[in-house]
Protein backbone atom coordinates (compact mmCIF):
# COMPACT_ATOMS: atom_id res chain seq x y z
CA UNK A 1 0.00 0.00 0.00
CA UNK A 2 2.85 2.41 0.83
CA UNK A 3 4.48 1.67 -2.52
CA UNK A 4 1.26 2.51 -4.36
CA UNK A 5 0.89 5.79 -2.47
CA UNK A 6 4.52 6.72 -3.14
CA UNK A 7 4.07 5.93 -6.84
CA UNK A 8 1.02 8.20 -7.04
CA UNK A 9 2.89 11.07 -5.39
CA UNK A 10 5.86 10.72 -7.73
CA UNK A 11 3.63 10.65 -10.81
CA UNK A 12 1.71 13.74 -9.62
CA UNK A 13 4.93 15.75 -9.25
CA UNK A 14 6.20 14.53 -12.62
CA UNK A 15 3.06 15.81 -14.38
CA UNK A 16 2.94 19.22 -12.65
CA UNK A 17 5.68 20.97 -14.71
CA UNK A 18 4.07 19.88 -17.99
CA UNK A 19 0.77 21.46 -16.99
CA UNK A 20 2.48 24.69 -15.90
CA UNK A 21 4.27 25.07 -19.25
CA UNK A 22 1.05 24.89 -21.26
CA UNK A 23 -0.71 27.73 -19.41
CA UNK A 24 1.97 30.43 -19.74
CA UNK A 25 0.27 33.56 -21.05
CA UNK A 26 1.79 35.28 -24.05
CA UNK A 27 3.46 38.54 -23.09
CA UNK A 28 4.46 41.62 -25.01
CA UNK A 29 7.11 44.18 -24.08
CA UNK A 30 5.80 47.77 -24.13
CA UNK A 31 8.20 50.74 -23.82
CA UNK A 32 7.10 54.34 -23.22
CA UNK A 33 9.29 57.45 -23.16
CA UNK A 34 9.50 59.11 -19.74
CA UNK A 35 8.39 62.74 -19.52
CA UNK A 36 9.43 65.38 -17.03
CA UNK A 37 7.11 67.75 -15.16
CA UNK A 38 7.24 70.19 -18.05
CA UNK A 39 5.98 67.56 -20.52
CA UNK A 40 9.29 67.19 -22.39
CA UNK A 41 11.02 63.79 -22.70
CA UNK A 42 13.76 63.05 -20.15
CA UNK A 43 17.13 62.69 -21.94
CA UNK A 44 19.79 60.27 -20.64
CA UNK A 45 23.06 62.28 -20.37
CA UNK A 46 25.31 59.33 -21.34
CA UNK A 47 23.46 58.09 -24.45
CA UNK A 48 21.73 61.38 -25.42
CA UNK A 49 18.52 59.38 -26.04
CA UNK A 50 15.16 59.60 -24.23
CA UNK A 51 14.80 57.39 -21.16
CA UNK A 52 12.20 54.66 -21.51
CA UNK A 53 10.06 52.74 -19.05
CA UNK A 54 9.40 49.17 -20.21
CA UNK A 55 6.79 46.69 -18.95
CA UNK A 56 5.80 43.12 -19.78
CA UNK A 57 2.03 42.89 -20.33
CA UNK A 58 -0.18 39.88 -21.06
CA UNK A 59 -1.81 39.59 -24.44
CA UNK A 60 -5.43 38.50 -24.35
CA UNK A 61 -7.10 36.57 -27.12
CA UNK A 62 -9.85 38.38 -28.98
CA UNK A 63 -13.20 36.64 -28.93
CA UNK A 64 -15.37 36.61 -32.04
CA UNK A 65 -18.63 38.40 -31.38
CA UNK A 66 -21.97 37.06 -32.52
CA UNK A 67 -24.10 39.20 -34.78
CA UNK A 68 -27.07 41.03 -33.28
CA UNK A 69 -30.34 39.80 -34.86
CA UNK A 70 -32.28 42.45 -36.79
CA UNK A 71 -35.77 43.19 -35.49
CA UNK A 72 -38.57 42.89 -38.06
Amino acid sequence: MKNLLALLLVSAFAMAPAAAEEKKPETKKICVDLQGKDGKPVIDPKTKKPKQECKEVKQHKKHDATEVPVKK
